[in-house]
Order: structure tokens, then sequence, then C-alpha cells
């Protein structure tokens, strides 16, 4: 099997299910924003020092190929994807809490704007969590324009944002801090 197709040359990109829409549909630029997240989440979690940090991030690029199906799904498929377990859930935005609510305790919260770069492993956090940010302003535009049905799906990425930001400070020396 080759790699390219050729049914990309004239704009357009298969969503699940076989519909066909051109390739900067909202659809597409939120799941691709949350691809462009994934692969990003994967560079924090080769630089992350705490085995912790890379157990959440392992777990979240996991569920981020759910969002991402989810948001491949054209509405009138949507149940299909909901039977097979292809979208995201209020338990995984409540996992993503409980994560949060593990940490805060043993993060030093900063007491003003910080610079990004205390450490690699920080620095590429909060990249990420820059990168997720575009996703859910994607997402936001979509489901204004009424391309989404689950309620539970803007939650993940808002908290995923807070999650990823609490890994950020989880990972950096606050010795190191630059405060702006």
């Amino acid at each position: 099997m080759k790699i390219y197709t050729r049914k990309g040359d004239s704009g357009e990109t298969s969503l699940l299910y076989g519909v066909r829409v051109p390739k900067d549909d909202p659809r597409c630029e939120a799941y691709g924003a949350v691809d462009e997240a994934v692969s990003a989440l994967g560079v924090a979690y080769a630089a992350a020092t705490k085995a912790r940090t890379r157990e959440v991030l392992r777990k979240v690029e996991q569920e981020l190929f759910v969002v991402g199906s989810e948001l491949a799904t054209p509405p009138e498929h949507y149940a299909q994807s909901q039977q097979r377990g292809w979208v995201v859930t209020e338990a995984m935005v409540g996992a993503l809490e409980q994560a949060i609510d593990e940490l805060e305790p043993q993060v030093e919260m900063p007491t003003a704007f910080i610079a990004p770069g205390t450490s690699a492993s920080s620095a590429a956090l909060d990249l990420a969590r820059a990168v997720l940010r575009r996703a859910e302003r994607r997402l936001v535009t979509l489901h204004r324009q009424g391309g989404t049905k689950n309620p539970a799906l803007l939650k993940y990425l808002n908290r995923l944002n807070d999650l990823v930001y609490m890994l950020a400070r989880f990972e950096e020396d606050p010795q190191r801090r630059i405060y702006i």
C-alpha cells in the first residue's frame, strides 16, 4: 500500500464514514489542531522528567484520538460513533479534574505571569497547552456552527488545558521561574 492516494489533490479529504469535505472545513480545522496537540504532547512526553507526567500524558494522548475521531465524524453519523465508544464522556472530563486535584497540592503556583522555559519539559508542556488552546478555539467555532452535539467535548478540551498547565508547573523548578 502506498502512502499517497492522490484523493486529496483537489483540496478535499474524507471524514469518517466516507463523507468528503474541503480540507479547510471547520471540522478539519478542529481535528487538525487536535492532531497538532497530540504531537506537541508527544514532545512533552519525551522531555518529561517525572513518571507521573509521562503517565498522564500517555493517557491524554490516547484520549485525544477519541476527540479527533469524534471531530472527524459527520453529525449524521454521531450515533454510530457513540455506540462504538468513539466520543468524549463526562467520565473523561472527571478524570482530568481528578488528575488536576491530585497535582495541585504538589505544585507551587506562580504569583504572576511567568515566561516559559525554566526546563525543557515545562517549556514543551507550555507549548502543547498553547496548541491545545488553538484546538479549543477551532472546536468553539465548529460548535457555534452546529457541528458538534456533545457538550462534554468542549469541557474536555478546556479541562485538558488546565491539566497541561498544571503539569508544566509540576515539571518546573519554581526557583528558576522568570516572572513577567
